[in-house]
């Protein structure tokens, strides 16, 4: 909870930040994501305490570089490193992320069910369940298909989530009689 509360700091920060000098910190931290995240060994470097300070330093100059990271989301990005906050990156990142579809007046989600694929009419009843709860914004929902629930869905959108399975159901009716 507290990284989570520490990566909103730096990812507030860093939104004002670059709104202040015209730079689009959720598009340069999604860029250096999906570099990071195409090599384990890339993600061993950056975020395990066995490699020093300078040598994540040393790969991290190099990554940048190599995708024309801007100059300030590099030093950004090399203060966590040096004040050893690499790790809340993800977190600061994913953080940034929703800040930057919120101005954008969207957001993001996922559709949990037990199939492999969902309809477009039961994406649009389950869209217009959620309007009501998180407001009048646009909804970006993915789907993944979840093995572990039986049947229906579970929703997720910011901070709200929606329990429309059948195991949440057998589970509130099964406290509801024991209590």
């Amino acid at each position: 909870m507290k990284d989570n509360n520490t990566a909103k700091v730096y990812a507030k920060t860093l939104d004002l930040l670059g709104q202040e000098k015209g730079v689009d910190f959720a598009k340069e931290l999604t860029t250096l994501t999906e570099v990071i995240n195409t090599s384990n060994d890339l993600e061993n470097v950056m975020f395990l305490d066995v490699f020093t300070v300078e040598e994540k330093i040393a790969v991290f100059n190099d990554i940048a570089s190599k995708v024309s990271l801007n100059p300030l989301v590099a030093s950004s990005v090399k203060y966590l490193i040096t004040e050893k906050r690499i790790s809340l990156l993800p977190l600061i990142f994913k953080e940034i992320v929703v800040m930057d579809d919120d101005k954008k007046g969207f957001l993001r989600g996922t559709i949990e069910g037990s199939s492999s694929q969902i309809s477009d009419e039961e994406v649009a009843k389950l869209k217009k369940a959620i309007t009501s709860k998180v407001g009048n914004k646009e909804l970006k929902l993915d789907y993944k298909e979840n093995k572990n629930i039986t049947t229906g869905y579970k929703i997720t959108v910011a901070d709200y989530q929606l329990d429309a399975t059948v195991d949440n159901q057998l589970q509130n009716l099964k406290q509801t009689i024991l209590n």
